[in-house]
């Protein structure tokens, strides 16, 4: 018996650990992800005032981006189950980056209204082409963490949304101040491609990668990760699940469970405070507040750096839970109900009229959602394993409806009031109903078996 733990001791030590390489590498490009899409709610006051766009125009060019993302979500999620994350990765990220650099010449365009259709469609093609981002995360995730890891490990990528903010959003406001607005779209752009080129040669399936013993192979099997769960396409050999995950039969199987309707339902409502944060926010600190741009974009950083806290603590504290012996419905719903529930003090910002408060409170309720943020978590867990990308494709479509509505409704509600009192209790309302969709709708949390 002792040589036994011994010999476990010993597999244990020799084991590797790429998955957290891979991890890293996910993160980065999600940062950049992020920082690409908050682009135009850092430089919006100065191309406002370059090209005269009313809050109404504003709103509708903000949700361009969601428009096509939406759209292309099953496209993307079946690219994804029957070719593999390494190329479509590859190619989503080279072309949202080519899309934010040529977003830095719509001045050349020059009438004000050519801008506005010219920055519209650029939008629109972006959100295209990052439409596999999020989906082929939950795939990499899924592949590679076993389930006592999925939670901290998809709350770290998920994580990089507020952490975008805190590095990039002090920098894009600074080149807007320094430099003008153009180089923005110029630096985002161009590292983005770069950053193609990096994912290509690193990233490797688990049963493939040359640096993977098999003692981390087989620790992330045998936790539940799907090592093998690729299509023909990266595997070399025929996949019939593949065309079986892709399948509309799969996509009415999905929908019509209750539990992942649920946590469709409940992405939608989060996503709802990630777009307020990604759009509006900046020009809440500039024109409710009376904030400059770099101060709004240092002051953004704020709420951003608690998120992120936010976000890494929900995957600890969910992931710890596992281990202690809870179930995985309680271990996922305890941080999703209590982070949300503490979100909605964002309407407390209407009641208060000093600046560092409201910078308090929106801190608060940021390091809300970034703790109850583990729904790309539920998604791993959950989904079937010949179908992950296109069930991550389905929850990401409905998550980023939120993009669509939600800078619509705040640019009307602002325009009609002249203030940001309802758009806060818009944001709020949304917090509370994730709650009610997790402890209400979905029930047990549980992997899906098609049929």
């Amino acid at each position: 018996m002792e040589m036994s733990r011994t010999a476990s001791r010993t597999d244990v030590a020799k084991r590797t650990n790429v998955r957290y390489t891979i991890l890293l590498l996910v993160f980065l490009i999600t940062t950049f992800n992020y920082a690409d899409r908050a682009t135009l709610s850092v430089t919006g006051s100065a191309m406002r005032a370059e090209f005269g766009f009313d809050a109404i125009r504003m709103g509708y060019i903000f949700s361009a981006f969601s428009w096509a993302y939406v759209l292309s979500q099953l496209p993307a999620g079946w690219l994804l189950d029957r070719f593999g994350a390494r190329r479509v990765y590859a190619a989503s990220i080279f072309f949202w980056s080519l899309f934010t650099l040529l977003q830095s010449s719509i001045g050349l365009l020059g009438s004000a209204a050519a801008a506005v259709t010219g920055l519209f469609v650029l939008r629109f093609a972006m959100g295209a082409a990052e439409s596999p981002a999020f989906p082929a995360n939950a795939k990499v995730v899924a592949s590679w963490f076993p389930t006592t890891e999925r939670g901290t490990a998809s709350a770290i990528f998920n994580s990089a949304q507020y952490f975008a903010a805190v590095i990039f959003t002090p920098l894009m406001a600074w080149l807007t101040h320094a430099f003008g607005w153009h180089h923005v779209y110029i630096v985002m752009g161009v590292a983005g491609v770069l950053l193609a080129l990096t994912w290509l040669k690193v990233m490797k399936n688990p049963a493939s990668h040359p640096r993977v013993n098999r003692a981390e192979l087989d620790y992330i099997e045998q936790g539940g990760g799907v090592v093998n769960g690729h299509t023909r396409a990266e595997a070399g050999a025929g996949n019939a699940s593949a065309v079986r995950g892709a399948s509309w039969s799969t996509v009415r199987q999905l929908l019509g469970n209750r539990m992942l309707l649920g946590v469709y339902l409940a992405q939608y409502c989060i996503n709802v405070l990630t777009y307020f944060f990604l759009t509006w926010f900046p020009i809440y600190l500039v024109q409710a507040r009376g904030m400059t741009i770099l101060q709004a974009g240092l002051v953004a950083s704020l709420p951003a750096i608690c998120g992120f806290s936010g976000g890494v603590l929900g995957g600890i504290l969910s992931d710890s839970l596992i281990r202690h012996g809870h179930s995985l419905t309680i271990a996922r719903k305890v941080p999703i109900v209590g982070g949300m529930l503490l979100s909605a003090c964002i309407i407390g910002c209407n009641y208060v009229t000093t600046d560092w408060v409201v910078v308090a409170l929106m801190s608060l309720a940021f390091f809300g959602k970034g703790i109850g943020a583990l729904g790309w978590a539920v998604v791993a867990d959950t989904s079937p394993k010949e179908a992950i990308g296109l069930s991550g494709s389905i929850f990401n479509m409905f998550g980023n409806i939120a993009g669509i509505v939600t800078p619509i409704v705040i640019g009307y509600l602002v325009a009609k009031t002249g203030s940001f009192n309802g758009a806060l209790v818009f944001v709020g309302f949304n917090a509370l109903l994730t709650v009610f969709a997790y402890l209400v709708i979905v029930k047990d949390i549980k992997r899906v078996e098609l049929h």
